[in-house]
């Protein structure tokens, strides 16, 4: 089983395994549905995954204001979590970022988030005030660590003038891991702890689509870069390979992606959604399984040749702020 890893200096040590809850929205679901995410988020307690991380931004403020729910129902639950949330903003000012985590705080039910993220930088505008606000909340008591998300090294230095930055949050699993060139040694390197979200690339790595794609016209997913046309045809037959490994370890593809990305170097933890009890398992499950360092090699090999496939575009969802 994996061990307990810190995930900055001013937190608690937590599992390296994150619950994400980017689609957490009561409004888009029916009550049964939420009945279901908040059972979805129990399961994940009760398996060892102790990380949640939601964003200001997600479904209107829905997302925290969901997790919230779950906290309040169990006043232990509070205690046992490594809460992180993250603001999205346009206005550069101190008081819009103070504004987002008091927001964030309100909606979550707790005086103290863990880590507060940037959730996206701005190219070429000044994000010091906004770190100097994360600063002043730490400083106050309102957030314990400070978090970029989605940053080159450049904006990371820029706001780390004025900042101790304490955790990267970036897109980073088998099919993405441009990261791996300078950005994660980078952090490795100055005590950063760096946070994978995307685990399962779109759920490609939960082997959720076939060779032949079928969404509907308006599928958001249209515009994730894996699926586009002589990149998904590329793709899939890699995809497969790793499918037949995942067989041969007798273990789920979704476990054994989310068990590559925590053994690599410089990487301490790794988000991953789950919408109801059985996904949730699914997930907590990765913490347990045993694997031989040679499949974990194999995976990479496969891995390297489906990079090479794979356009460095900055983020593979085509969204540049």
């Amino acid at each position: 089983m994996l061990e307990n890893v810190q995930i900055s200096n001013n937190t608690q040590s937590h599992a390296p395994l994150g619950l994400g809850c980017s689609f957490y929205g009561v409004a888009r679901y029916e009550e049964s549905e939420v009945a279901d995410l908040l059972d979805a988020m129990a399961a994940s307690l009760e398996g060892g995954v102790t990380h949640f991380d939601t964003a200001h931004d997600y479904g209107d403020g829905e997302s925290e204001r969901l997790i919230g729910r779950f906290l309040a129902e169990d006043v232990n639950r509070r205690d046992q979590i490594l809460l992180a949330s993250k603001a999205n903003l346009k206005d550069m000012s101190t008081v819009a970022m103070q504004r987002a985590i008091d927001v964030s705080r309100q909606r979550l039910g707790t005086d103290i988030i863990d880590i507060y993220y940037i959730h996206w930088p701005i190219p070429d505008a000044d994000m010091r005030p906004w770190a100097e606000a994360l600063e002043s909340a730490r400083r106050q008591g309102q957030i314990r660590a400070i978090g970029v998300s989605n940053f080159s090294i450049a904006q990371i230095e820029q706001v780390a003038e004025v900042a101790q930055i304490d955790a990267l949050q970036l897109g980073y699993n088998l099919l993405w891991r441009f990261s791996e060139v300078d950005l994660i040694p980078y952090c490795h390197e100055r005590g950063i702890s760096v946070i994978a979200y995307s685990a399962l690339a779109s759920g490609i790595l939960a082997g959720k689509y076939q060779r032949l794609l079928s969404f509907a016209p308006h599928d958001q997913r249209w515009g994730i870069l894996h699926f586009r046309d002589g990149i998904w045809g590329a793709l899939y037959p890699l995809v497969e390979q790793f499918n037949a490994v995942a067989a041969r370890a007798g273990i789920a593809l979704s476990q054994l992606a989310l068990r590559w990305i925590l053994h690599q170097p410089g990487v301490m933890a790794a988000l991953v959604s789950a919408k109801n009890r059985r996904q949730a398992l699914a997930n907590c499950a990765a913490l347990q399984a045993e694997l031989d360092v040679s499949i974990l090699e194999e995976l990479s090999a496969i891995s390297d040749e489906a990079m090479r496939q794979i356009p460095d575009e900055g983020n593979p969802f085509g969204y540049h702020p």
